[in-house]
């Protein structure tokens, strides 16, 4: 398998080679890399033009036009030729082992199509975070993303996935709403899509908190903001979950009665996760008697 690291980059002249040299000093290299910078305003160009233009793994895209992450993802993607794609944002970097611990579940689980691992914060704040206690096959999650809005997954640089999975989901072109939220993009796309998503327990991701990221912006930023900003993301994520289902050509009514079957492809799944499926049928509008079946094929998954 073929693998590309798709690093964005916009005014992150101070970051940006180290976040590079981490992609490169993997214990397995990755086959390219690709640098999109955002029209940066910094020295950005500068630095990537002296380090890294005459490197044969790095290839550099210098956008003219500032258009946000979502941009960089959409035409980062169109030249990667990679089979399997890593995010890396320009201020974070990865652990040297990080692809070849990724490479060994999608090489192992050959249903794995969206992966996403532990992440270290470091900088003005630090400890580990683990969205779960141990590695995971949390299987496809396309009823409980449209109907629950579950955002399964992490920040933009533990995630990866198969070209055929992106492939369904970029180039989106609705940019200006996901300006600073493409990894919303990423997550919600690839459970809509269908892919089949496995989770690494493993810190393998630095991500890096400073005073010009989204972390350090929402702590500083007042209630009344971040409830609007919440809203106006609420409603581009409608926006976004409409125009994939289109593009999907789902029937909501036929898929609604797929909720037990989604469950099942979850290995070992949790509690939570039974309570939210059970949630998410009782509010279908399907039969009772159907719910309870779906339920007793949920229940008899989970206990068994």
């Amino acid at each position: 398998m073929r693998t590309t690291c798709l690093i964005n980059n916009y005014n992150y002249a101070q970051y940006v080679s180290e976040a590079i040299e981490s992609a490169l000093n993997q214990s397995v290299s990755f086959d390219e890399i690709i640098v999109v910078d955002d029209a940066s305003t910094d020295d950005s160009r500068t630095v990537l033009q002296q380090g890294f233009s005459n490197h044969p793994a790095v290839k550099l895209l210098l956008k003219a036009k500032n258009g946000g992450q979502l941009s960089c993802f959409n035409e980062g993607f169109l030249m990667a030729a990679g089979d399997l794609i890593f995010f890396l944002d320009a201020d974070d970097t990865y652990k040297p082992n990080y692809l070849e611990e990724a490479l060994k579940i999608y090489q192992t689980n050959s249903q794995c199509d969206f992966l996403f691992c532990s992440h270290e914060k470091i900088g003005s704040k630090r400890e580990i975070f683990h969205t779960y206690r141990e590695d995971r096959a949390l299987g496809r999650s396309t009823l409980l993303t449209l109907y629950a809005y579950e955002w399964i997954g992490d920040v933009t640089s533990t995630l990866s996935m198969t070209r055929d999975t992106l492939s369904q989901i970029l180039p989106f072109n609705e940019l200006e709403t996901w300006r600073v939220r493409a990894d919303s993009c990423l997550v919600f796309g690839a459970s809509i899509v269908g892919s089949r998503k496995f989770y690494l327990a493993q810190p393998l991701v630095n991500y890096r908190i400073h005073s010009k990221n989204n972390y350090h912006d929402r702590q500083k930023t007042s209630s009344v903001k971040r409830n609007l900003s919440h809203y106006d993301f609420c409603m581009a994520r409608a926006q976004f979950f409409t125009l994939l289902e289109k593009k999907m050509n789902y029937d909501r009514d036929r898929l609604s009665r797929l909720a037990h079957l989604e469950f099942i492809s979850k290995k070992n799944p949790y509690r939570e996760e039974l309570l939210s499926y059970i949630r998410l049928v009782l509010g279908l509008k399907i039969s009772f008697f159907f719910k309870v079946k779906m339920i007793l094929v949920m229940l008899k998954h989970f206990f068994i």
